[in-house]
């Protein structure tokens, strides 16, 4: 089990920024992955930004040059840093832990409680 809890979220002017964190009840070192995703309003949840095992970093094409992940590996918190932000960013922002456990593994998804981003044009 990974409990995940979520700060950070708010309303924003476009071209401006926030940051998220998101701090994990275990060692991120125990984790295979671990990031954040976005749900907009009538759209599917999307990957935005994660660390993968062995601390590669993916982003979402969208995103790429404008928000960073980062991570406080003390504090088993994973940031997101979002700069020059646009109306479109607009969603509910999800932390996820991914674990794979078992033989053969098993993947477990595990989600934050959601901060809600707000860009307003």
């Amino acid at each position: 089990q990974v409990q995940l809890v979520e700060s950070g979220g708010g309303l924003v002017q476009a071209g401006g920024s926030l940051r998220l964190s998101c701090t994990a009840s275990r060692s991120i070192f125990s984790l295979n992955a671990m990031g954040w995703f976005r749900q907009g309003p009538g759209k599917q949840r999307e990957l935005v930004a994660t660390f993968n095992s062995g601390s590669s970093t993916v982003y979402a094409d969208s995103v790429k040059g404008r928000f960073t992940i980062s991570r406080d590996n003390a504090k088993n918190t994973v940031y997101l840093q979002m700069n020059s932000l646009k109306p479109e960013d607009t969603a509910v922002y999800y932390c996820n832990a991914r674990v794979v456990s078992g033989t053969p593994g098993t993947l477990y998804d595990y989600w934050g409680q959601g901060t809600q981003v707000t860009v307003s044009s």
